[in-house]
């Protein structure tokens, strides 16, 4: 095949991102845009670079290496980029490419100034645009000036930022290849970026425009601050003109030069209203083409505009597809589970099948659509106290919404307040009785559940295993959906609420319930914790073993611990613990995470903590401590309240609530330990149809199963066809997924909102978040947003993300809990009470604000924490 050097933009369209790069693609397709003016120009192709590589000298070995390199490793990142940069602007240009670059000057006029600009084929791509990571070079005269910036721009793929870019974002170094841009420079009188939705609220329906005066690059490159227009339906609904004391002009000899603006002039708005209005209609029809929203470079000429780029803006969070026009409030499922990570196609779509509620997915993460519940004054208020309870910022982005009175419609009232598909939110267990027996029976029913799902699959296998599932995922629903279940589990959330609301009157006593569910009983995730020290216990005494498993880096440890003495004991404990909790994993409602039982290595940094830091039966001891501190709060409490006014009804209805709290609350954690439980049985047959479509030669990978929804498989077991191309675009799309961070709150305008404390009772410079377990404790932060690197000291605070029940077994060795997304009753809440651990959740940022090794002091009765010096 014949190489081709240069095309000129007219022959270029979007599919031709390989042969043009990203830049060079856009820039093609949007000169085919009715309406859109595109500067002349042609592209150097990717044919071109891999000639200048193949004749670049040791480029292989360079390569190897940087591949190997750590990207947190500037020094040598930044060492080795410029040796590779030097040696490509080494290589002479062959004379059959210079030649086609000269012709392709003279075609588009050879004496005018070009704009030279990198075109990578890893960038302005949908999910990920490397804005910014190569070079672009303006107001270049002359062939030879011109060859010589080209150059300079295949040089740019390997730029340190360019190069690290790649390497945290998993793009191999050959995978990416470099085109150039070369088009007639545009000698603006304004120029700026605009943006067809809102880059700070991922609004789409306001488009935000920056402009200064003269050339783009005194914008991009942070010289002056730009005039910011906002525009909504046509008009500008917001404007910030700032004082541009600076402007980039060209020079008649090439190049660029800095010109201060004239005092009167630099307070002037680079662009009128009505400019502002017609250039976001001329974005709307380059959004409409592209099919989503675009960060679109702009050039004012004699009020004309001209457009130099427009590429896909890839940090808007996607919005839930529900094929209509209505306006909807979604809410952050994720963010009530405790795992805000994206998750692969399998897992979504097994949570949906199987949740309560409808779900819906964007950007790797689901919501549920509150519209109904949020437009409803009479079910609204319901709704509210239970999402405050759960995640107070959650609450206040829903009052946003409410507040502003135009986005929501006014519905109807029907029926009592809900939560997001769940029971009624308050007053659900009024009739239940306090009685033990109603939770030991629930736990019995489960474990029976459970053993006749396992027992039933064994032997199903295609078809035939999906038909199952489909059958066992609404004894799933109706497991949960019992209306026992959901009594009980409301019952000790509400009685936690009564206690804390009803003492802090009667007595002035805050969060007294943390205290009174200490040691409560049945909480299977308490107790997960607790029962990785009876495993410590058995492997203290041991060191052989102990030293056996400070080397342990495979998945195979347990078969070879029986060579080391004392290893058997230590295998049959990690065993039986697994046996009993190998189901859980971080991240667990994702179906695809590896579990406990699948990768149990991820368990020993745990163990060896916990032998490190405890002596022999601190799991006895603290579940006794717990219970001892809950009896003598109780006792303490019901005296003072007996002392007051009407005391001995006070202390009566407060012993119920007392007992109720004590008799329900640990359950609140069991029904998501028979999901998960239930999970892992799907997830073992599921795996092991994959194998058999394997060894079919269906699929090369058991896991590539993990990037198909449940449905689609069902197809690929049926048709032994599948489609190779749409799991490869889903791999990517879930790697892209990373770099988002979903909204607690989101709108069907695309609008993420945040929400906010509110609060001015905290001291300045605090981190502010919300009271879940009492006290106050001061400690080395240890910030861990990985638990298998998880390397613990006596007396240290853990700072994270956020935490689900696979926690847990962290917790006992930690003495205070900062965590960035939480609630009231989530489990990381719930088991720091347990614990007696002071907790402050919801901490915005937190991981990012707080320093691993800070000093740090957490209140966990009024719900922040402090930095210390």
């Amino acid at each position: 095949m014949i190489a081709q050097y240069v095309l000129d933009l007219q022959e270029v369209d979007e599919r031709q991102v390989a042969v043009v790069g990203g830049k060079g693609a856009h820039l093609g397709e949007l000169s085919r845009i009715e309406g859109i003016r595109v500067p002349a120009g042609f592209c150097v192709t990717t044919d071109a670079f891999r000639r200048i590589m193949a004749e670049a000298p040791s480029i292989d070995d360079r390569l190897d290496q940087l591949s190997r390199l750590n990207p947190d490793d500037r020094e040598a990142i930044g060492a080795l980029s410029a040796e590779i940069r030097q040696t490509l602007e080494g290589v002479a240009i062959p004379d059959e490419l210079a030649a086609a670059v000269t012709d392709a000057l003279a075609r588009v006029g050879e004496q005018a100034a070009y704009a030279v600009r990198s075109s990578a084929t890893a960038e302005d791509l949908p999910t990920a645009s490397f804005a910014g990571q190569q070079d672009t070079y303006l107001n270049v005269v002359g062939p030879a000036a011109i060859l010589q910036h080209v150059s300079r721009c295949w040089a740019s793929l390997f730029t340190e930022r360019a190069v690290t870019y790649r390497l945290r974002n998993g793009f191999d170094h050959r995978s990416v290849t470099m085109a150039v841009v070369v088009q007639q420079m545009v000698f603006s009188q304004a120029a700026g970026i605009l943006f067809t939705a809102d880059p700070v609220t991922g609004n789409r329906k306001v488009a935000a425009v920056d402009a200064g005066f003269g050339l783009g690059e005194a914008l991009v490159s942070g010289l002056v601050n730009p005039d910011v227009f906002k525009v909504r339906d046509g008009e500008v609904i917001a404007k910030t003109v700032a004082a541009k004391m600076l402007a980039i002009h060209a020079l008649p000899t090439g190049g660029t030069e800095v010109l201060a603006i004239d005092p009167q002039e630099q307070v002037q708005p680079a662009l009128t209203d009505a400019q502002v209005v017609r250039l976001v209609q001329l974005g709307r029809r380059i959004e409409a083409h592209f099919g989503r929203p675009q960060d679109i470079e702009w050039c004012l000429v004699d009020d004309d505009f001209q457009i130099v780029q427009s590429r896909p803006i890839t940090t808007l969070f996607p919005i839930p597809e529900t094929g209509d026009q209505e306006n909807h409030v979604y809410l952050s499922v994720g963010h009530q589970q405790m795992m805000t990570d994206p998750m692969k196609p399998l897992g979504i779509s097994m949570w949906q099948l199987t949740a309560m509620a409808p779900m819906l997915e964007a950007g790797g993460r689901l919501f549920v659509d509150a519209t109904a519940l949020v437009a409803s004054p009479a079910r609204r208020a319901g709704f509210l106290d239970v999402a405050g309870k759960s995640d107070l910022l959650m609450r206040d982005a829903v009052e946003t919404v409410i507040d502003r009175g135009d986005f929501l419609p006014t519905l109807p009232e029907a029926g009592p307040a809900q939560g997001p598909g769940g029971p009624p939110v308050r007053g659900a267990s009024a009739s239940l009785e306090t009685d033990p027996a109603i939770v030991t029976g629930l736990i019995e029913r489960s474990q029976a559940s459970i053993a006749s799902l396992r027992r039933d699959i064994a032997t199903l296998t295609g078809p035939a295993l999906f038909d199952f599932l489909l059958e066992a995922f609404q004894e799933h629903k109706r497991v949960l959906g019992d209306p026992l279940n959901m009594q009980a589990i409301m019952a000790g959330m509400e009685a936690t609420w009564w206690l804390n609301d009803q003492l802090q009157e009667w007595l002035g006593e805050k969060n007294a319930a943390d205290t009174l569910t200490l040691s409560a009983p049945n909480n299977v995730t308490s107790e997960m914790g607790l029962a990785l020290l009876d495993v410590a216990d058995v492997i203290r005494p041991h060191p052989e073993v102990v030293a056996f498993l400070q080397g342990v880096d495979d998945a195979d440890f347990l078969d070879k611990l029986p060579k080391v003495a004392g290893g058997t004991e230590a295998r049959d404990a990690i065993e039986a613990y697994l046996d009993r909790y190998g189901m859980r994993c971080v991240g667990e409602i994702d179906i695809t995470r590896p579990r406990w039982s699948e990768r149990p290595a991820t368990l020993v940094p745990l163990i060896l903590d916990n032998i490190k830091l405890f002596e022999p039966g601190a799991a006895q001891r603290r579940f006794e401590q717990g219970r001892q501190e809950a009896q003598n709060k109780q006792q303490e409490l019901l005296e003072r309240l007996r002392a007051l006014p009407d005391g001995e009804q006070k202390a009566d209805e407060t012993q119920r609530m007392i007992d109720r709290v004590r008799t329900f609350i640990g359950y609140r954690e069991y029904p998501k330990y028979n999901i998960i439980s239930r999970y892992f049985v799907y997830k073992k047959a599921l795996l092991e149809e994959a194998g058999r479509l394997v060894q079919a030669g269906v699929l090369p990978e058991k896991e590539d199963i993990f990037y198909l929804t449940f449905e689609e498989l069902h197809d690929v077991v049926r048709t032994h066809q599948v489609d190779d191309q749409l799991i490869q675009q889903r791999k990517d799309a879930f790697r892209s997924y990373h770099a988002l961070t979903p909204p607690r709150v989101l709108t069907s305008d695309g609008e993420a909102i945040v929400g906010a404390y509110r609060r001015d009772d905290v001291p300045a410079g605090a981190l502010i978040g919300l009271p879940v377990s009492g006290g106050t404790i001061e400690g080395r932060a240890r910030v861990i947003l990985d638990m298998e690197q998880a390397d613990l000291e006596a007396g240290d605070i853990l700072v994270t993300a956020h935490t689900d029940p696979s926690w847990s077994p962290l917790f006992v060795a930690i003495t205070g809990l900062v965590t960035e997304v939480g609630g009231q009753m989530t489990h990381g809440a719930v088991i720091a009470r347990e614990y007696g651990l002071p907790a402050v959740v919801g901490v915005v940022d937190a991981t990012r604000l707080i320093r691993d090794g800070q000093r740090i002091r957490v209140h966990g009765t009024d719900g922040y924490v402090e930095i210390l010096p």
